[in-house]
């Protein structure tokens, strides 16, 4: 794995009028890992990842990612959004538009030249490439079911083979199968293709299953990053509670049987 991060966040600072979101946030996110966020409601999850990729102006702060300072002008040769993909939560998809017409959008736009042969041919890979069905191509957003919306998704942030892959609550709503299958998928893609993954979640099961690290978003900062056992160490109330409670516990004994954190028991 390489230790340059992937992304870089110093003194971030986002607010709403008098209301402040984050103050004084840092954070480092790894190339090549799958970093897990979490955080109360209100802790600004969603607001941080929209600030990464510039949909959402910070107060106050600096935010680099791969090499590019967000807000600030790209090289006239690379856009910096070509380098990254993102599945918003619950898929975000174009309704007047089949789903292989939804991946071909980001194509179009980066890529305005390109025979319109070969992007609906790299539209159907990239469909089939999340485990869709060949037929999905051609169906609309509505006639989908929620797993399949999903994936429609994610092969549209896959479409530009990007180097960073952001995924807002991707098993939101899912069955624990559907959730356990996406949760396998991202993994395999990750694997594959080399992706480093900003993963916002409140599954408990995907963050033991996939996440080489978690970051805990808490007064108004990034309060504490490591892996689940790591974070197990921690005194602070929220991180106990979320981590040590009863759903917490099923999970943690699922993926970690025997003592973790200094050889205390968690569950």
């Amino acid at each position: 794995m390489n230790s340059e991060p992937a992304i870089r966040i110093t003194g971030l600072e986002n607010r709403f009028g008098a209301q402040v979101v984050h103050q004084g946030l840092d954070l480092e996110v790894r190339r090549g890992e799958i970093i897990g966020v979490v955080g109360g409601s209100g802790t600004g999850k969603s607001v941080l990842m929209r600030s990464i990729i510039g949909l959402q102006r910070p107060s106050a702060g600096r935010i680099e990612v791969l090499g590019q300072v967000i807000g600030e002008p790209c090289r006239a040769d690379i856009d910096i959004r070509s380098r990254w993909g993102v599945l918003f939560q619950g898929g975000a998809l174009f309704s007047t538009l089949t789903v292989a017409e939804n991946v071909e959008v980001g194509l179009k736009e980066f890529y305005p030249q390109m025979d319109p042969r070969l992007r609906r041919e790299i539209a159907r890979f990239k469909v089939t490439m999340t485990g869709l069905p060949d037929a999905a191509a051609a169906k609309y957003p509505s006639e989908l079911s929620g797993g399949m919306k999903k994936r429609a998704g994610l092969a549209r942030a896959l479409a530009l083979d990007p180097e960073l892959l952001f995924l807002d609550e991707p098993t939101a709503g899912l069955d624990p199968i559907g959730a356990a299958a996406f949760d396998h998928l991202t993994r395999e893609l990750h694997e594959t293709l080399g992706l480093t993954v900003f993963l916002i979640t409140h599954d408990l099961d995907t963050l033991h299953e996939i996440c080489d690290r978690v970051a805990v978003l808490a007064d108004k900062q990034v309060i504490a990053v490591g892996t689940i056992p790591e974070l197990l160490a921690s005194d602070h109330p929220w991180i106990h509670d979320y981590f040590d409670g009863p759903r917490g516990r099923s999970a943690l004994a699922a993926r970690y049987p025997g003592p973790v954190a200094g050889g205390q028991e968690h569950f």
